[in-house]
């Protein structure tokens, strides 16, 4: 582990980061676990890879490419059968493995053509449908990020979904710099934010800030009965591809994002609460206070965020070459871990 200057001063960000891929040897979340219904299809991408998900007769959750072999049809546009997927436009049938099993109008007891489709190491976890998209062999090495707080009665967890219209990067940048307080000022954000340790390792980028809160989010989250002015430390893991976020005593964040093509990405991401309620009526609560909280609390945020975000990638992409100044060296370092892992993925195509 390297210990980094916390120092802030200007450094040019290199532009490469705006155009690199992804490293696919990773687990990544696709999809909310309650969006993919028994006996239905959905269709989803990684890194331009389009996907369909589906589930067997076992409830198990099967990952092939949304391609069929024989015309290039889109397999999302077919029905689920059992353990096969079948293509809407002839009838062919996939299993899991991705290997042709059926065609309607096949003579019996004829070798069925070569014809297969690239499947995916997939599982559910946590309500989400993890994907590794990489080399499958690698799928057993790695694990998606742990999140005990999933099943801890005293957190209560808001589900929290967003939609980007920018790079990857760019959004990753976003939940490291917690230097855009400025921006969520009429929502009684947080202010006077001071970087306190940072550190970098092969697979991640972990800053430590010092933050301030007052007013109405005080009281919410339990800082402060009388909403006055109270400061706390804030964690931010960025642990590829993923965030880890912790705010000391009150919150954790589980962030997962899915980097979908050069200009989309998504986020699914896990806010749990420990808020001054005893366990016994925050469970009858719980379904009352999910929706008030993420509308009321977290919504307003992130669209300020997204508007942000979109933004620098809509005028990336006007002038590619414009050279822009950075002064967190957190953000330095997110930008230099995600030009390493891109990088250490093209060597083993080599």
């Amino acid at each position: 582990m390297l210990e980094l200057a916390t120092t802030l001063q200007g450094q040019t960000i290199q532009n490469r980061v705006r155009e690199v891929g992804i490293n696919p040897n990773h687990w990544y979340a696709v999809a909310w676990a309650h969006d993919l219904k028994a006996e239905k299809i959905l269709s989803v991408r990684i890194w331009n890879q389009p996907i369909a998900l589906f589930r067997d007769s076992q409830n198990q959750v099967q990952a092939v490419e949304n391609v069929c072999p024989h015309k290039g049809v889109a397999m999302d546009k077919g029905k689920v059968q059992g353990d096969t997927i079948a293509c809407g436009y002839h009838g062919w049938e996939f299993n899991g493995q991705g290997d042709c099993v059926g065609i309607p109008y096949w003579n019996e007891g004829q070798k069925l053509p070569c014809a297969q489709m690239r499947s995916y190491p997939v599982q559910e976890k946590y309500g989400l449908i993890w994907l590794f998209p990489g080399d499958r062999t690698l799928s057993e090495l790695e694990t998606p990020p742990n999140i005990p707080e999933y099943d801890d009665p005293k957190c209560l967890m808001i589900p929290i979904g967003a939609e980007f219209k920018a790079h990857f990067s760019i959004c990753n940048e976003n939940t490291m710099d917690v230097f855009h307080g400025y921006l969520h000022q009429n929502l009684q954000g947080w202010f006077d934010p001071v970087l306190l340790k940072l550190r970098e390792t092969e697979h991640a980028v972990t800053a430590e800030y010092q933050v301030s809160y007052k007013g109405v989010l005080t009281k919410l989250l339990g800082l402060s009965e009388s909403g006055g002015m109270t400061t706390k430390i804030i964690s931010v893991d960025y642990q590829y591809p993923n965030y880890i976020n912790k705010l000391e005593g009150v919150s954790s964040l589980y962030l997962m994002r899915l980097p979908i093509s050069e200009t989309e990405s998504r986020s699914f991401a896990m806010m749990f609460l420990r808020l001054p309620i005893p366990v016994w009526l925050l469970t009858p609560l719980r379904r009352t206070l999910q929706p008030v909280i993420l509308h009321l609390l977290f919504l307003p945020f992130l669209h300020q965020d997204i508007e942000m975000i979109e933004s620098e990638q809509e005028n990336y992409l006007k002038d590619p070459q414009r050279r822009y100044v950075e002064v967190n060296p957190a953000i330095i370092a997110v930008q230099r871990l995600i030009v390493k892992q891109f990088d250490r993925y093209r060597k083993t195509l080599q």
